[in-house]
């Protein structure tokens, strides 16, 4: 029957009195059941909560306990952080302390608390499941105890100058909490891995396995090893696994052993059936093509006159071997049309474009730069978030997904500069109203690019490189500019950005990868102030030398350099402000 507002006005004070006569019902009963049965009054009083309470709070108590939940992981984080810590003191007084010596060290624990918080939730160390921690895991850890104990350093010094902390505690610190936070994950995944291993079965299988010799090392030789242990221990047997390289040999995978090479296909047979293991088929594991002749001949040869099948894991899986850059042996070109600008690679030419030294320097370079403007511009990007609070909303940041390194997908984070894209009434607003003074300040200065800081410290960025574009900005012709980490600024940035086609900005950025070097990244960083200041500018015989080389290189084709005149410059001056580009 509907409630009448009589019933509204009174159903608080009903609930109220009901909840207390709950309560008083409930200690009543758990005196009572303390004078019978002592060792079951916390069974009975919980049944009796979850009776009385059932139908008043179970969705609230749910919501709790997975909020509760949520915070498990972190909070043990932060404590192990925190035993380590003044495990370090202790170890570093040689365990000789007092309790003066303690307070004193206080605010050095709480600094470090207050900095490994926003640190771990920045990194995700947290959101990861221990019991399948990967050594991506690990390097994450390792950036996060590096991150906290230079960011408490920094901290403390500014605010005390390190008063009664020793030179050599934070690199205890940093040591402690990084065996701390490492060894409890590879402790927990030990355990479960001893835990889930399937004991023998009661009685024999019902029918012989397959005998399988596994070609390739690699982790998806590991993933298909691990799957064969965990869903047909019985139905599959390793005989052993070969290897590209001969250095392998003797080695073990996952307690299987490495018999030699694959070049030695037809003795490690032999051998093998000397043994009385006969192998039934061959699964390889390994791109064919990477395979040397030698290798996919002794494999052919075998597969012809011995009769044992071969195999293919890529092939099972419905999909061909991962096409990166160079992996067939081929030139490395990304599909043109008739027309369009296409750049290619030859493979000597690129595999001698990865190994250079100089990516090593500047990663090392973007690592310490990244972690120290991460600490020196924490105010500015806290100023900044409250701006964009005030005057956007929460929340302050929002992400697209863009291609980084080799085409891999990432979160790209920036701060909010526009308003919600429909207003109260429901109506879709233009873009020129949604972007407020202030986020078309903060675009300008691209002070809405420092969480991008993040992307640089972990790998997924870099200070100098072309710039990330959407999914559907980003054709396949212009995909040799993914060879390299995206960048915050680049060369087609500082000679003309916006102002040029996507062919010459492709051809910019693929002359960037070609020619990078440290003096080339502090020229386009330099450069970069002055085009923020100043607004971007076409160059356009930066563009005409870019063709002109990448076509004396064999790089570009399809291509005619006077007709890049034509469209290397275009007017946004009047240009309209996507969504796409930036939507909150």
């Amino acid at each position: 029957m509907p409630r009448t507002t009589q019933d509204r006005a009174t159903a608080p004070s009903r609930t109220k009195h009901d909840h207390k006569a709950v309560a008083v019902d409930l200690i009543r009963r758990g005196l009572r059941l303390a004078r019978a049965e002592p060792r079951n009054v916390a069974f009975d009083v919980f049944s009796a909560v979850a009776g009385n309470y059932s139908g008043l709070g179970e969705r609230n108590l749910c919501v709790v306990g997975k909020t509760m939940r949520r915070f498990v992981i972190p909070s043990v984080d932060l404590l192990s952080e925190a035993l380590a810590t003044v495990a370090a003191l202790l170890i570093r007084d040689n365990f000789e302390t007092s309790i003066e010596r303690l307070e004193g060290f206080a605010p050095y624990l709480l600094v470090t608390l207050i900095v490994a918080a926003p640190v771990n939730a920045l990194l995700g160390i947290s959101r990861t499941l221990w019991r399948f921690t990967t050594i991506a895991d690990c390097q994450r850890v390792l950036a996060a105890t590096v991150a906290t104990t230079c960011g408490t350093v920094v901290i403390s010094f500014w605010v005390n100058r390190l008063d009664g902390v020793a030179r050599a505690l934070p690199i205890l610190q940093a040591l402690l909490i990084l065996f701390v936070l490492v060894g409890m994950r590879a402790a927990l995944r030990v355990w479960c891995s001893a835990r889930d291993r399937p004991t023998a079965p009661a009685v024999a299988p019902r029918c012989k396995g397959k005998t399988v010799l596994v070609v390739g090392v690699s982790t998806l030789t590991d993933l298909y090893l691990r799957s064969v242990a965990e869903f047909a221990p019985e139905r599959v047997n390793i005989a052993g696994l070969l290897a590209r390289h001969g250095r392998h040999t003797g080695r073990a995978l996952n307690r299987h052993p490495i018999l030699g090479t694959c070049e030695e296909v037809a003795e490690i047979l032999r051998a093998l059936e000397v043994h009385g293991v006969t192998v039934d088929r061959i699964l390889v594991v390994d791109a064919f093509e990477r395979l040397s002749a030698e290798a996919q001949g002794a494999l052919l040869s075998v597969e012809k006159s011995m009769g044992i099948r071969l195999e293919f894991l890529t092939e099972q899986l419905g999909f061909e071997a991962p096409s990166r850059f160079a992996a067939r042996g081929a030139d490395w070109r990304p599909p043109s049309a008739e027309g369009a600008a296409a750049f290619s690679f030859p493979a000597a030419d690129l595999a001698a474009l990865a190994r250079r030294p100089y990516w090593r320097v500047k990663r090392a370079l973007d690592i310490v730069v990244a972690l120290w403007l991460l600490v020196f511009l924490a105010p500015l990007t806290l100023v900044v978030a409250v701006l964009v609070a005030l005057d956007v909303g929460m929340p302050v940041v929002f992400w697209q997904r863009r291609p980084g390194l080799g085409g891999r997908p990432f979160k790209l984070f920036k701060f909010r500069t526009m308003r919600a894209a429909h207003d109260a009434a429901g109506r879709r607003l233009a873009d020129a109203d949604r972007l407020s003074v202030i986020g078309r300040l903060l675009r300008r200065m691209r002070l809405d690019e420092l969480p991008q800081l993040y992307h640089i410290l972990v790998g997924e960025m870099s200070f100098v490189g072309p710039r990330p574009l959407l999914p559907a900005d980003q054709p396949a012709l212009y995909a040799a500019r993914l060879i390299v980490r995206p960048g915050l600024t680049g060369w087609a940035q500082v000679k003309g950005g916006r102002l040029v086609s996507p062919a010459d900005k492709a051809a910019l950025d693929v002359w960037y990868l070609k020619n990078a070097s440290l003096a080339l990244d502090l020229k386009i960083i330099l450069k970069t102030p002055p085009m923020l200041i100043l607004g971007e500018r076409a160059n356009n015989a930066a563009v005409h030398r870019a063709w002109r080389e990448l076509r004396q290189a064999g790089i570009c084709s399809a291509r005619d350099l006077a007709g890049s005149k034509d469209v290397s410059v275009r007017d946004v001056s009047g240009a309209r402000l996507t969504d796409g580009d930036m939507r909150p």
